[in-house]
């Protein structure tokens, strides 16, 4: 039987590593940090406790695909908790909207703003629902998005698929002709970040996202989002996977153009006849590929967003929050064009803060919150020093909160943590501290992601958010089914 490697125990990793073993094929899985899950990991300080990554799933039928695959109950393992409201919007003005999978709800709420936008939202995600047909299948769930330009060109029907999935038009142009009032725009734009891209850039094919939220909601893991990572490292375990973690790959090795192993940091080799990537696709081909840069593998693109988080342990609670918010910037465009245009943080960010407190009362002291605050950043680039600014960015958006209705906040801070750009590319070998790989900004965006199994070497594949289909809970998990079907047909072969 083949072995198997794979480097990263993210969800990616273990998700292709699940669905080997329950094929019999024997799997390691190397992890370079101290645990499992990758972005997806837990902290926790005084009573308080903090999910590190994703706070948010959608399309949970993926995962309950997963636990199938592993001959798995899912409820036996989590319990999914649907999210009411899904998220709060929090205005310049004042204003706020709940926004909830209840159709007719979200209607309410839009008319009150603008007679009209109430169904017109009805509209906009029938067009999200009509892109999600046909785009689910060949960008989605199949290799088909992972083949180059040229080759997927050549496929019947491609340029019409391309019109039917709104690629030649942006998102906020999509969402200007839809809607009248500007916080609605505001809201459905928003949906770019969840790809690290620019509603002003990315193409309206995202309008799928809105969709997918408002009509299958959004959820929550009771006890944290780190317990699905848990949960799929236990699985992982019972099927026979190897699990090695403070495990550092220092090289793929290659002989006559085939991956046949990997070299650790301690000199160690371990050989195999498959070599599974999870690390960044690009650290993937310049750092652990050093004869085989020239084969393209990784090679770096626009970068996506990467994100300023502060995990704050405090003494208060607060009603006018809900588990998920969004407190926005005065000015989205000139946001954005600080982020991509000039690569620069924002001096005035939209704020994102999840309070898992509300739904899980075990995450903070009777009393008290624990605010997971999230802050669109640049890539790194020239000039922006994280380690210097570090101290100046945290002082900005504490003082932005405080101007926009959370007075006193920083008294009140009992324990804290903070995660830069530069400590997601320390800590996770991200490119330039890009979460998602590379954006979504452009026409052929999905074929310009790295492919889930390259050219050259023969026996590489690349899993997770940096290759295709992209990032996010869902779609990561689906790297792996994508990627653990190619292995087992090449295998085949």
């Amino acid at each position: 039987m083949k072995r198997i490697v794979v480097i990263g125990a993210g969800l990616g990793g273990l998700s292709v590593a699940i669905r080997l073993a329950r094929n019999g094929y024997p799997v390691t899985l190397l992890e370079m940090n101290e645990g499992i899950g990758g972005k997806m990991n837990i902290w926790q300080g005084k009573g308080y406790t903090f999910d590190t990554g994703p706070t948010l799933l959608t399309m949970p039928f993926v995962l309950h695909d997963l636990f199938d695959a592993a001959g798995r109950r899912m409820e036996d393992h989590l319990e999914l908790v649907r999210l009411v409201p899904i998220c709060r919007y929090i205005y310049p003005d004042g204003s706020t909207l709940d926004a909830s999978s209840d159709g007719a709800e979200m209607e309410r709420q839009l008319n009150q703003w603008s007679p009209g936008d109430g169904a017109a939202f009805r509209r906009f995600l029938r067009h999200g629902e009509r892109i999600y047909r046909a785009a689910a299948e060949p960008f989605l769930f199949t290799p088909f998005g992972s083949m180059g330009f040229r080759t997927a060109f050549r496929y019947a029907g491609f340029l019409p698929s391309l019109l039917r999935i709104d690629a030649f038009r942006t998102l906020d142009a999509a969402v200007r002709s839809a809607f009248r009032d500007e916080r609605t725009r505001r809201m459905i734009n928003r949906f770019a970040t969840y790809d690290g891209s620019s509603p002003y850039r990315v193409p309206a094919t995202l309008a799928i996202i809105p969709y997918v939220e408002f009509a299958m909601g959004g959820w929550y893991v009771r006890g944290g989002m780190f317990r699905l990572a848990a949960a799929l490292q236990e699985i992982a375990a019972d099927l026979g996977v190897v699990v090695r973690t403070r495990c550092r790959v220092d090289e793929i090795l290659l002989r006559e153009g085939a991956a046949v192993g990997v070299r650790l940091a301690s000199g160690e080799e371990l050989p195999a006849d498959v070599v599974i990537s999870n690390a960044d696709a690009y650290h993937t081909g310049k750092h652990l590929l050093r004869e085989s840069n020239a084969h393209g593998v990784g090679k770096e693109r626009e970068p996506s967003l990467s994100g300023f988080v502060m995990m704050l342990g405090v003494r208060r609670e607060f009603p006018s929050l809900a588990h998920h918010n969004i407190i926005f910037s005065r000015d989205y465009s000139r946001e954005f064009a600080m982020l991509f245009d000039r690569r620069v943080p924002p001096d005035d960010p939209t704020i994102y803060v999840a309070v898992s407190s509300k739904t899980d009362p075990s995450h903070a002291p009777s009393g008290a919150s624990n605010l997971f605050i999230l802050v669109n950043a640049p890539a790194i680039s020239k000039g922006n020093d994280w380690d210097e600014k570090k101290a100046e960015y945290r002082s900005l958006i504490l003082q932005r909160m405080a101007g926009g209705g959370f007075p006193d906040l920083e008294r009140s801070i009992e324990v804290e943590k903070v995660i830069t750009p530069a400590d997601f590319e320390r800590h996770y070998n991200a490119s330039r501290g890009a979460i998602y790989g590379t954006s979504s900004n452009g026409v052929f965006s999905a074929f310009l992601r790295p492919k889930n199994r390259p050219k050259r070497p023969r026996g590489l594949y690349l899993v997770g958010g940096s290759s295709h289909p992209g990032g996010g809970i869902p779609l990561v998990l689906l790297s792996g089914k994508i990627v653990a079907s190619m292995v087992k047909e090449d295998v085949r072969n």
